[in-house]
């Protein structure tokens, strides 16, 4: 996934969760904030952020600058909610995305509404299996370790517990958790934030959902799908790639 125009700036604060202020070239300016998480290890005051500016296609917008990625250390984030989505399409279209349990090329459909929930695709395979696959953008590190979420998500476990009704239902199910940086050494739900996440991933992978975890490329104007990364569960638990990654 690649981005245009890219400009470097100085995060200084951010209003609301829609908003930043950023200080670009000497000038203080309001971007939009394309992630309305918390993202509160990587939104602090004096962080080098880059934004995209829409300076050639503004059309109704209000901000001519959005904020998607931020330098914490030396490492580099993308905060786009919106990219994990599309890369995952991107490597689901071009071969890149391998799902244990079925055989390429796939077709795909997103944003389709299962049970009580919109879930982000519906996947079919050569064979004709069905999948319903999930995606879950991390931002969250702590010492090289991925965490999701950030904050409690009902919404995140209304998509376990629907995907977990598909397989009993005979489709295959995979939640595919997006790490929107790279050099994670493993993938573990923040059982600190949200327990009941972690306890919802855990029943729907003993029910049969395949987890997944992918570390991304990231640059100031890219982002893209990388290697699979260890996931922590329990001991009894597997995620779908352990045997690749010999875990």
């Amino acid at each position: 996934m690649k981005y245009e125009y890219i400009v470097q700036g100085i995060f200084i604060e951010r209003p609301n969760r829609f908003i930043a202020e950023v200080m670009i070239e000497g000038v203080k300016v309001r971007a939009h904030v394309k992630n309305t998480g918390r993202c509160r290890e990587l939104l602090v005051s004096g962080a080098t952020v880059y934004l995209t500016d829409h300076c050639n296609s503004m059309g109704s917008r209000k901000l001519r600058y959005s904020l998607i990625a931020v330098e914490k250390g030396e490492m580099l984030f993308n905060i786009d909610s919106q990219a994990p989505n599309e890369i995952v399409g991107e490597a689901l279209s071009h071969g890149n995305l391998p799902l244990p349990g079925m055989c390429q090329p796939y077709r795909y459909r997103r944003e389709q509404v299962v049970g009580q929930s919109r879930l982000d695709f519906i996947v079919e395979d050569c064979l004709g299996r069905i999948a319903l696959l999930e995606v879950k953008g991390v931002t969250l590190e702590d010492n090289a370790h991925a965490r999701f979420p950030d904050a409690p998500t009902l919404r995140g476990r209304k998509h376990l517990e629907e995907l977990e009704k598909g397989v009993v239902d005979g489709y295959l199910g995979y939640v595919v958790f997006v790490l929107q940086m790279r050099g994670m050494k493993s993938f573990r739900p923040n059982d600190e934030m949200d327990p009941a996440f972690g306890s919802a991933l855990r029943r729907a992978c003993k029910t049969g959902v395949v987890a997944l975890a992918f570390d991304c490329l990231v640059k100031p104007d890219l982002l893209m799908l990388n290697e699979p990364i260890p996931i922590e569960l329990s001991d009894n638990l597997r995620s779908g790639y352990d045997d690749i990654l010999g875990v």
